[in-house]
């Protein structure tokens, strides 16, 4: 598996922005194909958006299309979300995960990290 820690959380105004960065230890991280999920209370972990081991391609939940962009830094062993426009729906706990194979998909996730907070304010 590989060690994954997120950061960049916060709280921030409806129509701002924040970046979360996930930093990567452990298992080769340029092989990895590499997602956030978020979950909000009560609520079921939900798929944001993925990004293979390239970079080259990336996948995204609708609710999240044209707002957020995933991206990899394969030197620096990182990946990030960048959040634009943000909501108060997107408020929620955002978890970094890798996976070795398989598709830009929400499943089979085999590492995680602990999760960073996201508080979006009307």
């Amino acid at each position: 598996q590989v060690q994954l820690v997120e950061s960049g959380g916060g709280l921030v105004q409806a129509g701002g922005s924040l970046r979360l960065s996930c930093a990567a230890s452990g298992r080769t991280f340029s092989t990895l194909i590499m997602a956030w999920f978020r979950q909000n209370l009560g609520k079921e972990r939900e798929f944001v958006a993925a990004i293979s081991w390239t970079g080259v391609m990336t996948n995204y939940a609708n609710s999240v299309k044209r707002r957020f962009t995933i991206s990899r830094d394969n030197a620096k062993n990182m990946v990030y979300l960048q959040m634009n426009s943000l909501k108060p729906e997107d408020t929620a706990v955002y978890y970094c995960a890798a996976k070795p194979r398989g598709t830009l998909d929400a499943a089979a996730y085999d590492s995680w990290g602990p999760g960073t907070q996201v508080t979006v304010s009307s």
